[in-house]
């Protein structure tokens, strides 16, 4: 007779399965719930708090072009395009309305320049930062308010 061994059985493999899927489904689950939790729970950013209204650009066409004061050189002239900024909807048509009286005080301060006052970067933001103010001066006597918000110089030649 043969002895028989007592032997265990193997282990079923059933358990094993549970282990190699199970745990590995169980860990993925738990970091994308733990993921998911940290990202919806975030505070909540106003999205149209920060941001300012839509800029709205307005072209005075067409383009300025004066004889600047003479220079030993010669006449000079400038040719300037520029367009208006503003945030408010009601004051583009405001701006359209007054643009007569706009081109007009424009005009009289373009014509004003040296070709030497011109010629260089911060002699330009000058005559920007005052075209805008004759445009906000203008603006406050007709309507109460500035209006534009910026003035832009689109294109500037001298010759």
């Amino acid at each position: 007779m043969a002895a028989v061994a007592n032997t265990p059985a193997p282990p079923k493999s059933s358990k094993r399965l549970l282990l190699l899927v199970g745990l590995p489904t169980v860990l993925l689950l738990g970091g994308g719930g733990a993921a998911a939790w940290f990202l919806l729970n975030k505070p909540a950013a106003e999205p149209h708090a920060a941001l300012p209204a839509q800029a709205q650009y307005l072209p005075l066409a067409p383009a300025f072009v004066v004889n600047l004061e003479d220079t030993p050189m010669g006449p000079r002239y400038l040719q300037v395009e520029v367009q208006l900024v503003t945030r408010d909807p009601l004051a583009a048509p405001l701006l359209q309305q007054h643009e007569p009286a706009l081109r007009a005080r424009l005009l009289m301060l373009f014509a004003q320049q040296t070709y030497e006052g011109v010629s260089t970067r911060a002699g330009k933001e000058v005559l920007q930062a005052q075209a805008l103010k004759e445009v906000q001066t203008l603006m406050t006597e007709e309507t109460g308010k500035p209006a534009a918000e910026a003035l832009l110089f689109t294109s500037f030649v001298t010759q």
